[in-house]
């Protein structure tokens, strides 16, 4: 898993602004449509999870799972001057799709919500290169702007966050999202995991305005999640 940056003081909020905006200019976010590209993320994600002791050693030194395949999963990597540095994955759930990795754990408290045709995006499998993270304190600020992305192409009522512990200060202090349910055991990870969510409409403009480096045009969301992401539908029908 990545290390979240900590709490940033009021005083230093203009720097971390400026900051994270020259690190989006450098990167590029990369949809893992190909065999290689998808590999070369779960490469990435043995390394973190097994650092971080969230999973055993294996011999593929490779960790995927069945939700990558699913028709409403994106899987990205973040590209830093074309190393890869980071890696999400996002499900969006819909009254067409209510599959999540959420789901797993937490299907007594979003059932009742997709029920009545709520779309929610739920970010997972949020890794980071241990140089890369070092180098860039702000990489996490960079790569959950996708989720953020997602939730304004998706036109999405909750955006989750299924962390650990030690991670719910982050979500907490840079979107505001609220702790759901306390920790649960989670399949395939040895460390349980607690559901926060954000009301993405509710405090849209108040984190907007917070942190600009959310902003995105319609032609950027355009391009991270219309044709690009059909690419990855027909992925995983064939997988």
């Amino acid at each position: 898993m990545v290390a979240l940056t900590p709490i940033v003081p009021a005083e230093g909020q203009s720097r971390l602004i400026d900051r994270v905006c020259a690190l989006v200019d450098r990167a590029d976010y990369r949809l893992a449509d190909t065999p290689e590209l998808r590999e070369a993320v779960f490469q990435l994600r043995y390394q973190a999870y097994l650092r971080e002791g969230a999973i055993e050693a294996n011999e593929t030194q490779s960790f995927s799972d069945p939700l990558d395949n699913q028709a409403n999963a994106l899987i990205f990597g973040i590209y830093i001057d074309g190393a890869l540095a980071s890696s999400i994955r996002l499900h969006i759930a819909s009254p067409a799709h209510h599959q999540l990795p959420a789901m797993n754990v937490f299907a007594d408290l979003l059932e009742p919500e997709l029920a009545v045709g709520k779309v929610i995006v739920d970010p997972t499998r949020f890794v980071a290169d241990r140089g890369a993270s070092r180098r860039y304190p702000e990489l996490c600020y960079v790569t959950t702007r996708l989720a953020w992305l997602a939730s304004e192409y998706y036109a999405a009522n909750y955006l989750l966050a299924t962390v650990r512990a030690e991670h719910q200060a982050f979500y907490r202090r840079t979107f505001g999202h609220k702790v759901i349910c306390e920790p649960r055991h989670y399949p395939s990870l040895t460390k349980p995991i607690s559901m926060m969510a954000l009301d993405f409409p509710l405090n849209r403009e108040r984190v907007l305005r917070r942190y600009p480096f959310f902003r995105s045009s319609v032609f950027e969301r355009r391009m991270l999640f219309g044709a690009q992401a059909a690419r990855q539908v027909d992925l995983a029908k064939a997988a």
